[in-house]
């Protein structure tokens, strides 16, 4: 809007008629209301637009018709202006604020107001015959700046459809995550567990799909937008197309990579993404530095990125990772309760058998690790397991055990 301002100051102002004092309202009224647009088609958002009264008509050739200036009215943000006024015909005068009160820089006349009615007339100076009036120079101006909001218009377009595909997809994501939950609520209680998780793949994959599809296209629209690549990730590693989530991550990273404004969210959210592609892939080295840029990235959730790592290689079955993104997880979250019971599940493993008691020994840590969970849930969901494999292991429960400083 700023490069339209700057050419439309610059308008030529034409001589104007002579302004007389204002005549007193008197009689029955209407309504006059209308918009200013400037030369490029877009509202004109300064300037006012005075109100001029036809007394009397010219009464010949060459003779003037008389006037009196009625009002001025402001226009408004959005190119508005409007106004009760006394019935009769009126011309209507637009200056802009620097515009000399003995100029004007464009006018409409004989605009007729009838009582009790609104009568809209707009001051369009993107009309062709204002145009034609305008130098050569403000003309070649003008085309430039049309030709330039024109393609704005096209991005803006793109960009509306893209925000709002964004919408979608995220909503898309949430209801996978959330896929367990409606197949239960769709099935119904009694329904198996086989038959649960069979529908939540369904809709799973039905999401996922649909996002895939929606931010291929998108991402060719415009291939600069690092978040259009990180939401086709993350529907790639939904439906376990490793490969191409981690082309896709990588790629939204790249662009961020070269961004004046580089955002922490998005940086995060393909690192951590590509962190669950290793790991799926079993690249333990890579996706362990993965979630740590995750956590750099965007600190305020660090917590959230590890404990997601530390869930992940629990799925995985890899537990001297699940181990050490657990402490990680810990050192950024300590009073989650879930990364005590993971960092004590990945130590169980190493448990052994005392032959003369027949009762578990556990590795250093792990009993600790148990302990703290039913210090922070003791009516966990996990509490029974817990407290299950501290019994067999020989092991006092202490609702109230802190943990200790680490060495």
């Amino acid at each position: 809007m700023k490069r339209t301002l700057s050419l439309w100051l610059g308008l030529v102002a034409i001589a104007a008629m002579p302004v007389l004092a204002q005549a007193p309202a008197a009689g029955p009224m209407g309504k006059l209301h209308g918009h200013v647009i400037n030369p490029t088609g877009a509202p004109q958002t300064s300037g006012s637009v005075t109100v001029v009264l036809i007394t009397r008509a010219a009464s010949g050739p060459g003779l003037s018709a008389e006037t009196k200036n009625q009002a001025v009215l402001p226009v408004d943000s959005n190119g508005e202006f409007s106004a009760d006024v006394p019935v009769g015909s009126y011309n209507l005068v637009f200056r802009q604020p620097d515009t000399p009160p003995d100029k004007q820089v464009d006018h409409i006349d004989n605009v007729h107001v009838n009582a009790g009615q609104t009568t809209e007339q707009d001051i369009d100076m993107s009309r062709q015959a204002f145009i034609d009036l305008l130098p050569a120079d403000q003309k070649q101006k003008l085309e430039e700046l049309r030709k330039h909001n024109s393609e704005a218009l096209k991005v803006n377009e793109v960009i509306k459809r893209l925000n709002s595909d964004l919408k979608i997809v995220a909503q898309d994501i949430k209801d996978a995550d959330g896929a367990t939950t409606s197949a239960t609520a769709e099935l119904g209680a009694s329904a198996t567990k086989q038959a649960i998780d069979a529908k939540a793949t369904e809709i799973k994959t039905a999401k996922y799909t649909e996002v895939e599809d929606m931010m291929t296209k998108d991402s060719a629209a415009k291939p600069d937008a690092s978040i259009l690549f990180a939401r086709l990730g993350q529907a790639q590693l939904g439906l376990k197309k490793f490969d191409a989530a981690e082309a896709s991550f990588k790629k939204a990273l790249e662009i961020e990579s070269t961004s004046k404004k580089p955002s922490g969210e998005v940086q995060a959210l393909s690192d951590s993404g590509l962190g669950e592609a290793y790991a799926r892939e079993g690249k333990v080295p890579e996706a362990t530095a993965a979630f740590d840029d995750a956590a750099k990235a965007n600190p305020p959730q660090a917590a959230f990125y590890l404990k997601n790592e530390t869930v992940i290689f629990f799925q995985q079955g890899n537990a001297a990772a699940q181990e050490a993104a657990a402490d990680k997880a810990i050192a950024a979250d300590p009073n989650n309760a879930l990364l005590y019971y993971l960092k004590g599940q990945a130590l169980v493993g190493n448990a052994t058998i005392d032959p003369k008691t027949q009762k578990i020994v556990l590795p250093p840590g792990c009993a600790e690790a148990y302990q703290k969970y039913l210090d922070l849930a003791p009516t966990g969901p996990y509490a029974a397991d817990a407290k299950g494999i501290l019994d067999q292991a020989g092991q006092k429960i202490n609702s109230s055990y802190k943990a200790g400083k680490k060495s």
